[in-house]
């Protein structure tokens, strides 16, 4: 039986502004997101025995239809009308729960490759009509590229030239539940409106649009947040900030080997999860 062995990468939010809620319940965001090179790692087997079948070495993580993953690969065996199964074994490298997006680029990664099992030929555009069903995150990891999404997410444009850079994350081992984060947070009337540039020839520029509106309503539940980007300001950092809903910090540097010095300093002074990376 067929076999793919594929990388599920995870995001950081360069910028994150919401901008107001929708009728429909949901925020209308506009946001700068860059995939980075932790990866969950996935692997999808087509089989003779039919269904579908989720394992993740990760406790707590669900192994049937609560796992996304699994409704990713429900809807595309649906669409083949195939009598098979799927087995998808998920190695968990990104945190849960932590403002990275593994979860959704779980599931954009089994689209995109059950998409190829299936031999479905379903273009990129198919897949992230299906995938923001499933989350506002997933057309983003199908999509590959550097973006500013606005929407719920969903409406998707490239951002060309923006240099690679180093990163550092943090994260204090607490989960944090988006849903709490956006039902906590408090839009003034009174927001000025910000125009985003386009523009992002160096890791000032990067630096200089740095903005989470989310941040506010994490830090205030949980003050370290605000201690692991002073740290990391600290230890090197040209800026720093809460990705997504937290609790997920990142620091930006200018060079691997200050990005891998201060990713040694945060895990010998702490129990935090600590790593470097790099953009993609």
């Amino acid at each position: 039986m067929k076999t793919l062995h594929l990388k599920a990468p995870a995001k950081i939010n360069y910028r994150l502004d919401v901008l107001s809620r929708r009728p429909d319940g949901y925020h209308e965001l506009r946001m700068i997101m860059q995939r980075i090179d932790l990866c969950d790692e996935i692997t999808i087997t087509m089989t003779d025995t039919r269904g579908i079948r989720v394992t993740c070495d990760r406790h707590g993580v669900p192994d049937g239809p609560g796992n996304i993953a699994w409704r990713a690969a429900d809807a595309l065996l649906g669409l083949s009308g195939q009598a098979i199964g799927l087995d998808i074994a998920i190695n968990k490298n990104i945190p849960v729960a932590a403002g990275l997006g593994g979860g959704s680029s779980d599931a954009a990664t089994v689209l995109m490759g059950v998409n190829d099992l299936l031999g479905l030929a379903l273009t990129k555009d198919q897949l992230m009509n299906i995938g923001v069903k499933l989350g506002a995150d997933v057309p983003f990891f199908i999509f590959e590229r550097t973006a500013l999404a606005e929407g719920i997410g969903e409406r998707l444009t490239p951002i060309e030239g923006i240099p690679a850079a180093w990163l550092v994350l943090v994260n204090p081992n607490i989960h944090v539940s988006t849903s709490w984060v956006y039902q906590n947070l408090q839009l003034t009337p009174d927001r000025k409106e910000y125009t985003m540039p386009r523009l992002y020839g160096t890791i000032a520029d990067i630096c200089a649009v740095l903005a989470n509106d989310l941040e506010s309503v994490t830090i205030g539940r949980f003050s370290v947040i605000e201690d692991i980007k002073k740290r990391l300001i600290d230890t090197g950092a040209l800026g720093a900030l809460m990705s997504g809903s937290g609790p997920t910090v990142f620091g930006i540097f200018s060079d691997e080997h200050g990005a891998r010095r201060s990713a040694a300093k945060l895990a010998l002074e702490s129990d935090w999860f600590v790593t470097a990376v790099k953009t993609l």
